[in-house]
């Protein structure tokens, strides 16, 4: 909120100088009103314990008024601010619509153009790197319907455009997983450079690593490939029910694994159809989610003829068995030939850590679960196989840093996922000035640059300092 009212000041000041002004007086005084609300109890007492038992005295009714009226001051000020921010932003959608019209606003550095004409990700070239392509928000909620990453939303919401940056670093991701697919493929970088099937993409903070492994699913689905995506590998490691499995030694949890089961479903049904099971050993029964164990019932057989379709369903519809159907779809999707299986995990790193349950160890104490105990978990963390896999680490998990060598995970699969580079931030640069972001008799090749250094490449400072360039 904070820094939309800074952009909504620092638009109005050409239309007034007495907004900035009042907005900085409303901050200031907000802040003395937060402190001394704060630290006023502590002062009387110590004031208190000075003077021993003598009694406060009493405020003024010119004291409490002028209070009151700062207070009023202070509130009418800030919901100023933010109809001002209102206004603009509406002022803005509208400036947009009329841009439309005009082609010539849509050329880039060096005059070439700002956005791509290819029509899909697979069309996508490396004469398209640095340029920007269109998408339809509610086409990708269907490709994706998963969710859609934090940081797309917010830059097709502050940029009111659906639309993202064409990068080399994704061009290679997408190359490396298509020559393996079919080898006959040369890769567009002309760089002759081996594939990997498992990758981890590892790199600051806001470089792009949850935006590119999305467009990277997009893709694989486009190519018609059966994809297990997780946007939030965290969320196997927190909330829900735990369970301690006495037959494996590892942690169910139910809740979650329904939840991986009709994810997994969402866009894969009509593919899931068309696999036959290839595993008819019976599936292990857990507790359900909070029914306790099945009575006179360990272990639940599927049907010969199944498909993997009825597989997810069992464990949809039956509590019992979500965990044992999770992990045995793990090894059921390792069995498919067919057509080409990708397993892409956001926040994969929050997988080598400790999760948020614990296990009593006496009555007063308990031990941290650490994310390798949980059966879901434990299924799909290794890339220590032949099938394609990719994880990108996340630092809004707050998982701390991780040591180079991972558990289960090839050496040379971490992949360094880079900030922008200068040429990068020149496009996305003129892309904010033509999304009316930064004003145009602001804009300056100085000025950007200084910000782009300022930011040392980051996406998301970028699009926040731009606007505040003058």
């Amino acid at each position: 909120m904070l820094r939309s009212l800074l952009r909504a000041v620092a638009s109005a000041q050409a239309k007034s100088t007495l907004i900035p002004t009042s907005i900085a007086a409303s901050n200031s005084k907000s802040s003395q009103l937060t402190s001394s609300r704060t630290f006023a109890v502590k002062k009387a007492k110590s004031s208190g314990a000075k003077a021993g038992n003598k009694k406060a005295q009493p405020k003024s009714k010119a004291d409490v008024k002028t209070k009151s009226k700062q207070e009023e001051a202070v509130g009418s000020s800030v919901d100023d601010a933010a109809h001002d921010l209102i206004s603009d932003e509406r002022n803005r959608r509208r400036l947009l619509d009329e841009d439309e019209r005009d082609k010539s606003l849509d050329i880039g550095p060096n005059g070439r153009p700002l956005f791509t004409s290819s029509a899909s990700l697979s069309e996508l070239s490396r004469k398209d790197a640095c340029t920007y392509m269109k998408f339809s928000r509610k086409k990708l909620e269907e490709v994706l319907p998963e969710k859609l990453p934090v940081g797309m939303e917010k830059e097709f919401d502050e940029s009111m455009r659906d639309a993202l940056l064409v990068r080399h670093s994704f061009l290679d991701l997408r190359d490396n997983y298509r020559r393996i697919v079919d080898p006959t493929l040369q890769s567009s970088n002309s760089k002759g450079l081996s594939v990997q099937k498992q990758i981890v993409l590892d790199g600051p903070v806001s470089c792009g690593k949850s935006i590119a492994l999305a467009m990277l699913v997009h893709w694989a689905r486009d190519e018609g490939w059966l994809v297990l995506y997780v946007p939030e590998g965290r969320s196997w490691t927190h909330g829900g029910l735990f369970y301690k499995n006495p037959q494996t030694g590892l942690w169910d949890t139910p809740v979650q694994a329904a939840n991986i089961l009709q994810d997994f479903l969402k866009y894969n049904e009509s593919s899931l159809m068309k696999l036959p099971c290839k595993i008819f050993d019976p599936i292990p029964l857990g507790e359900g989610a909070g029914v306790g164990r099945m009575k006179d019932a360990d272990s639940m057989a599927m049907p010969e003829g199944s498909s993997l379709y009825d597989l997810v369903q069992t464990g949809i519809t039956t509590t019992h068995a979500s965990v044992g159907v999770v992990v045995r779809l793990r090894e059921e999707l390792s069995l498919v030939k067919d057509i080409p299986v990708l397993f892409a995990i956001d926040q994969y790193n929050s997988w080598f850590t400790f999760t948020e349950f614990e296990e009593p160890m006496t009555v007063r104490s308990s031990r941290p679960i650490h994310a390798k105990e949980v059966a879901t978990v434990n299924a799909f963390r290794s890339m220590m196989h032949d099938n394609m896999m990719i994880g990108a680490f996340s630092h809004s998990t707050a998982v701390g840093k991780l040591r180079k060598d991972l558990p289960d995970v090839p050496t040379n699969a971490r992949v360094m996922f880079p900030r922008y580079t200068l040429d990068e931030a020149s496009v996305v640069s003129h892309y904010y000035l033509r999304q009316r972001l930064i004003r145009r008799e602001a804009f300056s090749e100085e000025g950007w640059k200084k910000l782009y250094f300022l930011a040392n490449g980051n996406g998301s400072e970028m699009r926040w300092l731009l606007p505040f360039m003058r």
